[in-house]
């Protein structure tokens, strides 16, 4: 064979090597808590020191300037971007695994018992398994083994349901510095709420993989659910640990799925200025009157979530919510699934015309379809959810990234 038909022949192997490379398909979840923590901190720089950026924030530009990316293969890189900002600048850290973590699972009951310098905290958490062998789906339960949806959508389709409670981490109106985490990180009284709601979520996962012979439950196929307080609550958990394929954050309004610099234009909803103050770091409310110095927005953190599968569900009969709000940040975030090519990861519902927090009839279907394909791997059911009631609301005047 001649050396130009050998050369041909290399360069037609390593093509289609490649080629084949480019084409495998993207994780539907992963099986670390957060693949990028060793990527480089980005510069986090002081108020003053930030631009004014009117419109919602680029979720693929570089957080130094320098550009913007697209690929999927700089995703992990930009997704850890977001989470330094979200963390300095409205949640504060939160804190890695811990070393010491042991788990036991006995009458129906997981317990964590996480230590650190010598101090514990336990998180105890009710578990409803199906009947049979398993290994199950499992949907964490914000509150209750269901969150606020509707415990029979789960035991219908055999999916094991987990409590959470996060009162075991830091009560819902949290005393900076006296709360259990505190005992284990007494340098962090700072942090907000959702900081240490999350991380109690993650322990709490570490607590299913160490019982895993024990307990039979699918970790690859984990959701997580909560409404209002703990429908933020749910978006921090999925957006900070990867190991939750499915996140449905239920009627979670400002501080949640609403975009700050966009509920600033509303009338009485929950702005960046009239939000609880525990959830959040107190420094966070250097922002009030200057939101849009923020380098990031809400629909960055749903972004985070991302290549997983996020359902955001809301509720415009309650002007607090800031659902239109919501419904801008919720267009902008699906850019980012869909420009993966992945847009079935991604839906919204806004349904008016029930009680907060209680799931009508006719967003039923919708859950349905997530639980279905991401909990159970049903590929035939149609997750493209985008059911608003604001039509006339241009979302476009807010995304302009180049």
């Amino acid at each position: 064979m001649k050396p130009i038909t050998q050369l041909i022949l290399v360069l037609c192997c390593c093509f289609a090597i490649l080629s084949c490379r480019q084409q495998q398909p993207i994780p539907k979840v992963y099986s670390v808590e957060n693949r990028g923590k060793d990527f480089e901190t980005p510069v986090l720089p002081a108020l003053d020191e930030l631009p004014v950026v009117e419109g919602l924030t680029d979720p693929f530009a570089w957080s130094d300037g320098s550009g913007r990316s697209t690929k999927f293969s700089d995703w992990s890189k930009r997704r850890n971007e977001i989470a330094a900002e979200i963390q300095h600048y409205e949640i504060g850290p939160k804190p890695a695994r811990p070393d010491s973590i042991t788990a036991n699972f006995e009458n129906d009951t997981l317990t964590v018992n996480i230590t650190v310098n010598g101090n514990t905290l336990t998180l105890k958490s009710g578990i409803i398994l199906p009947e049979g062998e398993g290994p199950f789906p499992a949907v964490i339960g914000i509150g209750r083994s269901s969150g606020s949806l509707p415990a029979d959508l789960f035991s219908e389709k055999n999916i094991a349901q987990i409590t959470y409670d996060f009162g075991q981490v830091v009560a819902w109106q949290q005393k900076r510095g006296n709360e259990p985490i505190n005992k284990l990180y007494p340098d962090l009284a700072y942090m907000g709420s959702y900081a240490a709601w999350p991380w109690g979520v993650s322990r709490l996962i570490d607590g299913l993989e160490l019982v895993a012979d024990e307990l039979p439950i699918d970790i690859e196929h984990l959701a997580i659910t909560g409404c209002s307080f703990a429908g933020k609550m749910a978006l921090f958990s999925g957006a900070f640990d990867e190991r939750i394929a499915l996140t449905i954050a239920q009627e979670s309004g400002g501080g949640g799925a609403a975009a700050w610099r966009v509920s600033e234009t509303l009338g009485e909803v929950e702005t960046l200025g009239r939000t609880n103050n525990v959830w959040f770091m107190e420094t966070m409310f250097q922002f009030a009157n200057d939101v849009q110095k923020l380098p990031f927005d809400h629909h960055e953190l749903m972004a985070m979530i991302a290549p997983r599968a996020l359902l955001v569900l809301g509720n415009p009969d309650y002007e607090w919510l800031a659902d239109e709000s919501g419904y801008v940040s919720c267009q902008a975030a699906k850019k980012v699934w869909e420009t993966f090519g992945i847009a079935d990861r991604f839906g919204f519902s806004i349904v008016a015309d029930h009680p907060h927090c209680r799931l009508p009839d006719i967003q039923r279907p919708e859950v349905e379809a997530f639980l279905e394909k991401y909990l159970l791997e049903n590929d035939t059911v149609n997750t493209h959810v985008a059911i608003h009631p604001f039509p006339e609301v241009d979302y476009n005047k807010w995304i302009d990234w180049q």
